[in-house]
């Protein structure tokens, strides 16, 4: 991997970081809104095959044709059909992003044993910037009420934090059942 993809695979969330160690090697994982794939190339150098999913795949032109490596362009939110059919994966991560409207997907793209890791913004997050739209903010244990009878919930934790920025925060590590 060049230096740019090792720089995006350090830049991971911590939240992410910590738990990429439970997935089973080789689980292929979705970066789900993925961005310039921070996320994802950790997996990637982790050993792991990804699919990085995302409107605008700009930020991943250095990844294109890797082995391991499967990208596309899609709009999650025009209301077009979910993009990957029947898929699942052993890990599916999405970090800063909701659309409610995608959670019977993201849950049915986990694969029975698979890892989904789930990390965006909380109602708060608007006292200290982006997003400050309620329909972008998790409410109080969203997460874990919307998760809780497809996973067995791993660890949960809401609530404000002040690094690496002041934010209001909602993270979920499950396995589905």
């Amino acid at each position: 991997m060049d230096s740019k993809g090792e720089a995006g695979a350090s830049q991971a969330s911590a939240w992410i970081r910590r738990w990429a160690r439970h997935v089973q090697t080789g689980a292929d994982m979705l970066d789900l809104a993925c961005g310039s794939g921070r996320n994802g190339r950790h997996f990637l150098a982790l050993g792991h095959p990804v699919l990085f999913l995302d409107i605008d795949l700009s930020g991943l032109t250095d990844l294109q044709g890797q082995p391991g490596v499967e990208l596309l362009a899609a709009d999650l939110e025009n209301g077009s059909p979910w993009p990957l059919g029947n898929r699942q994966f052993g890990v599916v991560v999405a970090t800063n992003y909701l659309w409610r409207p995608l959670f019977p997907h993201v849950i049915r793209a986990t694969a029975p044993g698979g890892l989904l890791l789930y990390e965006t913004f909380l109602r708060g997050q608007e006292n200290h910037g982006r997003p400050t739209n309620p329909d972008f903010l998790l409410a109080e244990n969203e997460l874990f009420e919307r998760l809780k009878d497809s996973f067995h919930i791993l660890a949960f934790e809401q609530g404000e934090e002040t690094e690496p920025k002041p934010s209001c925060r909602q993270r979920i590590a499950a396995v589905k059942r």
